[in-house]
Formats: structure tokens, sequence, C-alpha cells
């Protein structure tokens, strides 16, 4: 049986379903988007209907192919395979994985035998959190989507390539939603509200915080806006406040514009108050700008700068760690990447701090453009006139100069005193290669 709970009428694809009128369906499921044109989003994987995708061009068609969706809640992956079932007239089984075993899903093989046997057409199957599955469960799918018996369509929120076995991916398509900006989910509110879907006016301010605040989830948007307007309705108000919007979001409204000076002015707080070695401050910072929509990359970009601009050779680890957290960012996502973020800010507030690398090659650049650029000495080029490599004598120290005669004795890069053991290292080094 599919667990598929409301009956939204024939225009969805033909299923099992427990009737529930449509009026009782939540919000987020009467305005699912039933075409590939009322859908919000996903263009890079879509594109648009004047310039279609592959992938948009063979859902029109009726095409369906086994595939993964890999996205964050609420970016439409249900949606999505429920569009092509539709577009191909196929009939649509749904199992979350947190709850089906083997013997739910040779039901669903079973079925779909049936209907092509009877001449009813293909069978879409939707199977939700297939990560949760096992090896051999999802062992058990592998003939039926190599036979073509069923159109597998798994969704998961985890990276695919990680939980899902290998034999399984190599009979599907991954890909990977992106999650809603707020301008698509302001879109998807106000076509509620154009739909006569709320019993009560809803200001922009308040519309405005739903999409922001929602972290990309379009479930989420439009379940807060119905609660809303049911609140202000019950309580005989004309429109929903800002308040009221907070309230049914459990959230408070931020002041904080990702495109405006607030973008700026709270990752110049950040980056003070981490050089300031300050991390109560610097992650308070950092959760402004994560609950007011800052986009996660453009975080860690700035940590990955800071970790060399103003840490340095005094803690090289924590380049180490900022380049964790921009790969988890990447592999992992938002919003379990938020773990990674807190843990590199502060170890990068604590980290000793050192400019010293800054200041270095500033220098170095500085010389070069007022001097211009000096040519190595023969004995270090491509093809070496009596090149004396350092492995051949005692500490791998050579005496050869290997600076250009225009640079002899400039000297660069100056340790502070955060960098104690790069400065005693330095100088025992020019020592014994005769430059002290």
């Amino acid at each position: 049986m599919s667990d598929q709970l409301f009956d939204l009428g024939d225009e969805e694809p033909a299923r099992t379903t427990t009737p529930v009128p449509r009026a009782d369906a939540p919000l987020a499921v009467r305005m699912r988007p039933r075409t590939l044109d009322e859908l919000v989003g996903q263009e890079h994987l879509l594109g648009t209907p004047e310039e279609p995708t592959a992938l948009r061009r063979a859902i029109a068609d009726g095409r369906p192919h086994s595939m993964v969706l890999h996205g964050p809640p609420g970016s439409g992956k249900t949606t999505l395979a429920r569009i092509v079932a539709g577009s191909a007239k196929a009939a649509f089984e749904e199992l979350s994985a947190v709850q089906a075993g083997r013997a739910e899903v040779r039901a669903v093989i079973e079925r779909a035998s049936h209907r092509r046997k009877a001449g009813q057409g293909g069978t879409v199957f939707f199977l939700d959190e297939i990560h949760r599955f096992n090896k051999a469960q999802q062992d058990a799918l592998l003939p039926a989507v190599e036979e073509g018996l069923v159109t597998l369509i798994g969704a998961t929120t985890e990276n695919p390539y990680f939980e899902v076995n290998s034999a399984l991916l190599s009979r599907t398509q991954v890909y990977e939603l992106h999650e809603l900006t707020p301008d698509e989910i302001e879109t998807l509110l106000r076509r509620a509200l154009q739909r006569g879907e709320c019993g009560a006016a809803v200001p922009d301010d308040a519309l405005g915080f739903l999409a922001a605040r929602a972290g990309g989830d379009a479930r989420t948007a439009l379940a807060a806006l119905e609660l809303a307007c049911a609140t202000a309705a019950s309580a005989g108000e004309a429109s929903v406040t800002l308040e009221g919007a907070q309230e049914a979001l459990q959230r408070k409204a931020i002041r904080f514009d990702r495109a405006g000076d607030q973008h700026y002015d709270y990752i110049s707080a950040w980056i003070k108050a981490t050089r300031a070695s300050d991390p109560d401050a610097a992650l308070y910072y950092l959760a402004v700008m994560l609950e007011g929509g800052e986009d996660a990359r453009f975080l860690v970009r700035r940590m990955v700068i800071f970790a060399s601009e103003d840490i340095g050779n005094a803690d090289p680890q924590a380049l180490v760690v900022a380049t964790a957290a921009a790969a988890a960012v990447e592999h992992v996502g938002m919003p379990e990447a938020v773990h990674a973020l807190s843990q590199a800010t502060i170890y990068l507030a604590l980290a000793p701090k050192s400019k010293a690398a800054t200041i270095s090659i500033g220098k170095a650049i500085r010389h070069v453009r007022e001097h211009g650029a000096a040519a190595p000495p023969p004995q270090i080029r491509s093809h070496p006139v009596d090149y004396d490599s350092p492995h051949n004598h005692p500490g791998h120290l050579s005496p050869q100069e290997v600076a250009p005669d225009e640079v002899v004795g400039a000297r660069f890069y100056e340790p502070d005193e955060m960098e104690a053991d790069l400065l005693a290292r330095n100088e025992d080094i020019r020592r014994r290669r005769g430059r002290a």
C-alpha cells in the first residue's frame, strides 16, 4: 500500500490512497505544483520552457528515467517525482524507507508487474529517505529498476554517493536540488494568497519574513503561513501581523539584509571579533548571519581567508580547519554544516594571531611592482648550470644563492613573536647558509 494520505483529484497520478477531502489537506499539499510550469526553483536542473534542459524535455515528453533526487527539506523532491509520474501518465507508488522494508518493496513490484500485464502502463516508485535502506533492501530493487518494471525516484537529504550503494546508483541519474531562495518561496506564498488560501490579509513585511526565515523550505513557509492566517482569523483580525508570523514560524524577525549594508557590517563584525580572540562575539555574529539567510559559502570563504591573513603560521592548523569547514559546506550542506562553521569559528577565534604571512607577500609584491621581475640566476633555471642541490649537504642546506642578484639581501619575511619557532629556524638557516 502507498503511504500517500491525500486524494487531490484526477490531475494527480494514479495511486492507492486513503481519501481525505482536499479542503482538509495541509496548505503545502494543496499548493503542490502539478506541472513543470508551476514548479518554482531548480532552474539549474530544469532550465526554462524557452531553454529546457534534457531532464525537462524528458519529463515533458513523458519519458521518465530512474533517478535519485538529493536536496534539503522542502526543495521539491516529492513534487518533482509526482510531476514525473503525472507527465508519464504512470501509477505513483510512494513509500518511506524509514517505515518500509523488503516486503513492502516486493508488494510495489508485484503491483507494477500486474499493471504491465494488464496493459495499464508504467509505475513510478517514489522512495523517500532512500539512504535509510540498507544494502540488502537496496539490492532488492535492482532487478525491477534494471528491467524497467518500475521507474525508481529516490529522495534523500544525504549525499547519495555516500549513502546509496554503487550498484543502484549506476542504474539511476543523480540530481542535486538546491534550497529555494527567499524570492522563490515568496512566489509560492503569494500564489497561495492569490488563490484565496488565507482567510486574512498578509502584509509584505510578514510575507517577506516568512520567505526569508523558512530556511529555503517551501513546506515550512506554507505551513507557517497557514497557521498565521488561521490564528488571525480565529482572533477576528483582518490581517496577519509580523508578530503573528514570528509566532507561527517560531522565529524572531532579524534585521539583516544579505544584499545590503548589513551583509558587510556583520561579516566585518565577525572578522574583528574573531581577530580579537572573542569566540562568543564571533559565534553571535555567525548566528545572526545564518539566521538572516546568509550564504554559508560566503561565510566559509571568509574563514579560509582569515586563517591565512590573520593567523598564518602562528597556527598553520587554522587553514586546515577552515578548508575542512569549506569542504563540509559543499559535501554536507546546510543546515548540518552549521556545526562545522561553529567549530571553525571557535578555533579561529582562539588561535594565536600573526599577520606575518600577509605582510611578507605584500612586501614581495610591492618590490616586484616597483623594480620589475628579475631573472632567476642560471644555476636554478629549468636547465641549470652548476646547480648545487641542498640534498648533497649536511642539514640539506646549500650555500648557493637562489635569489636574483638584484634581490640578494632583501628580507620580505619577518616572523613576529607569535611565530617564535619559525623565527629561530629562519635565523639558523640564514646563518648556516652564510646570510647572517
